[in-house]
């Protein structure tokens, strides 16, 4: 993605938002991105109720919301609000960034901010389930999984596995049908692909 003028692939310009110099800025921080997955992932909610689930104070909540209106992430629900406070909902779907987008320091600087609260993020969810494991009913203990493997691809190849990856994640997040099953609850696919430092040269390029 790093043409500008190629959007990534599954890019929907209707429900997705590519992340830029522009609008970095206003995502680049821990507690928005907490705020803006809460509201993703339960839907619209208070400032009051976010901070609940976040386990952060109401002020705080509320600052980091305006902010993430003010570039455009979140829009306020007026019709879904009690007139004493707003009630905020995620203005897309999914978000996208070129992590090779190195347009500007300033870009990468924000852009490395961004990955690592993602990071985080990414991590709390698996460790959230590590601890909920001992109360799952067992048909779900054996739904979930960490696991890795040790691969050894060229870039090209690597960036295959993303796109096969990426391509099975769409498919199952799309699919209509699940919608009908009773059997059916939320489920968090995360997939890292990792190139090791340690193994690539300065030859590499």
């Amino acid at each position: 993605m790093s043409d500008s003028s190629r959007e990534p692939i599954g890019f929907d310009p209707q429900h997705d938002v590519i992340l830029d110099a522009n609008n970095l800025r206003g995502l680049a921080h821990p507690l928005r991105l907490r705020l803006l997955s809460l509201l993703r992932e339960h839907g619209p909610a208070t400032a009051t109720t976010l901070a609940e689930r976040a386990g952060e104070s109401s002020g705080a909540a509320s600052y980091h919301l305006r902010q993430l209106a003010a570039y455009g992430f979140i829009v306020d629900e007026p019709a879904l609000g009690t007139g004493k406070e707003r009630v905020w909902r995620s203005a897309h779907r999914s978000t996208y960034f070129d992590a090779a987008d190195t347009t500007s320091d300033e870009t990468r600087l924000l852009g490395e901010e961004y990955l690592r609260a993602v990071a985080r993020a990414n991590a709390r969810k698996m460790e959230a389930w590590v601890d909920t494991l001992p109360t799952l009913p067992p048909r779900w203990r054996d739904a979930g999984t960490v696991s890795d493997y040790r691969l050894r691809l060229s870039p090209a190849r690597a960036k295959a596995l993303i796109e096969q990856l990426d391509e099975l994640g769409r498919t199952l997040r799309d699919d209509e049908d699940a919608t009908h099953d009773p059997t059916a609850r939320d489920v968090s696919l995360q997939f890292q692909v990792l190139p090791d430092p340690v193994s690539i040269g300065e030859t590499d390029g």
